[in-house]
C-alpha cells in the first residue's frame, strides 16, 4: 500500500472534462487515492486523412516557408504523423527545418524537438498575443508564414500577419467538435451544482468554455460558480481564461504539464488542515474521509452523518437532523441510532459524543 502522502487524495471526487489524455490524468489521480468522473466537454476531430491537409503539406514542401508557427504540441505532432502516413514526413521536416521555428509554449517546443528540430523562439506565456507582438515588432512584410492551428483556430494571427504584408498558409490538423455524450456533460454540471464533486479539471480553453456554456444553458451556472467548496483547476493560463471570465479563479500549476497539474492538485489537498477532532485531523471529501491518516470505511449513510456533524462542529445535532441526513428518507428513529453506532465503529467511539436528550456532537481536539 502507498504511503499516506501518496494517498492524500483519498475520498476526493475529481471531474475530468478533457477527452485527450484523460485516461492518463485519471490514472495519476487514482494512484493518489482519488475517485474520478469523466465527462469530455468537447470531442477532438482529427484531420489526419483530410485531403486538404495533405495538399497544404505538399505546398509547404514545394515552397519552404520563412517562418513556421506551432501553436500546440499535439497539433504539430499530428501534422508530422499525417505526413508520415502519406510518406511525406522526411520531406516536410526538411522543408520546415530551414524556416524560423516559433513555438507557442513549451508543449509546442517539445513537439518540434520530437521531430528532430529546434525551436528558434518560444512564447513562454503560451499566448498568441506574445507571438504576434514578437513578429509584428520585427516586421513580417514579404515573409511566407505557415501557422499550424490548434482546435479553436488561429486566434486572429493569420489576419494580423496578412494585414502586415505577409503571405500566410494555415495548417489545420484537428478541430473541436461537440461532446460525444452531451447528457453526460450536463450530468457532470449538475453534479458540481449539487455538491458531489471536490475538484473540476480543465486542460483546454475551448473545453472550459463549452462546459461553462452547458451550465449556462441549463440555467445553473450561478449555482455552479457559487460552490465555494469546489476546487477549480486549469492546466495553464490560456485554459484558465474562460473560467476567469466567468468569475472563477482556478488553481494553475507552475508549468503546463500533466505531471505538474497532478502535483498542484495533490499539494492543494495535502495543505488543507482538516477538522481537529479528538482522534486527529479529519479530512472529509465527497467520496470518503480520512481520520489521522486512516482511510475510514464508511457507507453512504455514515458519510452523510459525518458530514452533518462536521458541518455543525461545536454544536449538538439532533436525532431528527441525523435522520433527515440519511439517504432514503427513513422516518424510523431507530435508523438514526443505528447510523450513529456504525459511524462510531468506523471513526472511534470517542469521536462522537451523545448529549443526553439533545443529540450528538463531534468531539474536537479542544473538547478532548
Amino acid at each position: 500500500m502507498n504511503s499516506h502522502i501518496d494517498q492524500v487524495l483519498t475520498g476526493c471526487v475529481v471531474l475530468i472534462t478533457a477527452e485527450r489524455r484523460a485516461t492518463e490524468l485519471a490514472a495519476a489521480l487514482v494512484r493518489r487515492g482519488a475517485q474520478t468522473r469523466h465527462a469530455p466537454a468537447l470531442s477532438m476531430l482529427p484531420h489526419a486523412d483530410d485531403q486538404l491537409l495533405l495538399e497544404r503539406t505538399r505546398e509547404v514542401i514545394a515552397n519552404p516557408p520563412d517562418v513556421v508557427l506551432a501553436t500546440t504540441g499535439i497539433g504539430f505532432r499530428a501534422w508530422i504523423e499525417a505526413a508520415d502516413t502519406a510518406g511525406l514526413a522526411e520531406d516536410l521536416v526538411r522543408a520546415i527545418g530551414g524556416a524560423r521555428l516559433i513555438a507557442r509554449g513549451p508543449k509546442a517546443r517539445g513537439a518540434i524537438q520530437a521531430a528532430g528540430l529546434t525551436a528558434d523562439w518560444v512564447a513562454e506565456s503560451e499566448t498568441s498575443e506574445e507571438v504576434a507582438e514578437l513578429l509584428l515588432d520585427e516586421g513580417v512584410e514579404g515573409l511566407d508564414i505557415v501557422i499550424q492551428h490548434h482546435g479553436a483556430g488561429a486566434d486572429g494571427l493569420d489576419e494580423q500577419f496578412r494585414d502586415a504584408g505577409a503571405q500566410v498558409h494555415n495548417i489545420v490538423v484537428y478541430r473541436w467538435g461537440p461532446p460525444k455524450d452531451p447528457a453526460l456533460v450536463l450530468e457532470s454540471v449538475r453534479a458540481v451544482a449539487d455538491g458531489e464533486i471536490d475538484a473540476v479539471t480543465f486542460t483546454s480553453a475551448p473545453a472550459a468554455a463549452a462546459w461553462l456554456g452547458v451550465a449556462r444553458d441549463a440555467q445553473i451556472l450561478e449555482a455552479v460558480i457559487d460552490r465555494d467548496d469546489v476546487l477549480w483547476a486549469a492546466v495553464g493560463p490560456i485554459t484558465a481564461a474562460p473560467l476567469r471570465d466567468a468569475g472563477i479563479e482556478p488553481l494553475i500549476p507552475d508549468r503546463g504539464r500533466l505531471g505538474s497539474f497532478v502535483r498542484a492538485l495533490t499539494t492543494h489537498f495535502a495543505s488543507q488542515p482538516g477538522v481537529a477532532t479528538s482522534a486527529g485531523a479529519l479530512h472529509l471529501r465527497r467520496g470518503g474521509a480520512v481520520l489521522d491518516g486512516r482511510d475510514l470505511a464508511l457507507t453512504p449513510s455514515g458519510l452523510a452523518v459525518l458530514r452533518l456533524l462536521t458541518d455543525n462542529i461545536g454544536s449538538v445535532v439532533s436525532r431528527e437532523a441525523v435522520l433527515g441526513a440519511l439517504p432514503g428518507g427513513s422516518t424510523d428513529p431507530h435508523a438514526a441510532e443505528v447510523a450513529i453506532a456504525r459511524l462510531r465503529d468506523a471513526v472511534g467511539r470517542q469521536v462522537i459524543r451523545t448529549v443526553v436528550k439533545r443529540g450528538y456532537r463531534l468531539e474536537t481536539q479542544e473538547d478532548a
